[in-house]
């Protein structure tokens, strides 16, 4: 689903249409429910009447006032939902944007419109299977555990890995994740980027899934050196949150 909504998924694209959709409808919706025959008496007075002639306003039936009524809560429940909508698509870009950021990207003007498609995306080459080959090979830093609260922005990256199928994600610049290898070992998992020259900063992550063969237990992730690797945890911020935001400008 995620490249079908690249066209809209940018912090403001959609805000100020509907902004101006929900005053519209607010303007005709909350006076109505309020009371029908004021919105119907505000609107004969823009009907044109023959010269000289004067129309009294017509009194609305219960059946009409309900009617209204009802058109009116529609019509609040459209606007409402318009503005979940656009909350929806912001809490992803967010989400996207802070977890790549977290994995290391770099900011890029043109990968930023939509980071849930150019910024951050599932490993399309390698799986970290294998031996390290390398005698040199360089560190990766980070690495994230996909378990309880499992992340949600990977439902909404390119090529997203199966949580069922997923027990530890790496991030790395996108053009690195063919040479990354995962060594699951008795007592620790070791992850290297396995190439001769370093893996440089760039503008995308791709995320290598693994699988573990046992559960992780005492084991720790190292890198070279036996390095500890840090475990980060980025997600989407609450829907509330996200509101906060866009109320706010944040």
């Amino acid at each position: 689903m995620a490249p079908y909504l690249a066209a809209v998924r940018n912090y403001w694209a959609l805000l100020p249409a509907i902004a101006i959709c929900v005053v519209l409808i607010a303007i005709y919706a909350v006076p109505t429910l309020v009371n029908p025959q004021w919105t119907s008496n505000v609107l004969n007075m823009f009907k044109q009447q023959p010269d000289g002639e004067t129309e009294e306003p017509a009194r609305l039936g219960s059946q009409q006032i309900r009617s209204r009524r009802l058109l009116a809560g529609a019509l609040i429940i459209g606007a409402l939902a318009l503005i979940g909508f656009n909350v929806s698509l912001n809490r992803e870009a967010n989400g996207c944007y802070s977890a790549a950021k977290a994995w290391g990207a770099t900011d890029d003007k043109t990968q930023t419109s939509d980071p849930c498609i150019h910024m951050i995306y599932g490993a399309f080459i390698g799986d970290g299977s294998g031996d390290v080959s390398e005698k040199t090979p360089h560190e990766v830093t980070a690495y994230q555990m996909v378990r309880g609260n499992k992340p949600k922005y990977l439902k909404w990256i390119q090529h997203a890995p199966a949580y069922d199928e997923t027990d530890l994600l790496i991030g790395v610049v996108g053009t690195c994740s063919l040479d990354v290898k995962v060594v699951q070992e008795e007592s620790r998992i070791l992850v290297v980027y396995d190439s001769e020259e370093a893996c440089l900063p760039g503008n995308d992550i791709s995320i290598l899934p693994v699988k573990l063969k046992k559960p992780l237990g005492d084991r720790k992730l190292v890198t070279v050196g036996n390095k500890p690797m840090q475990e980060i945890n980025p997600d989407m911020d609450s829907w509330w949150k996200v509101l906060g935001k866009l109320a706010t400008g944040g």
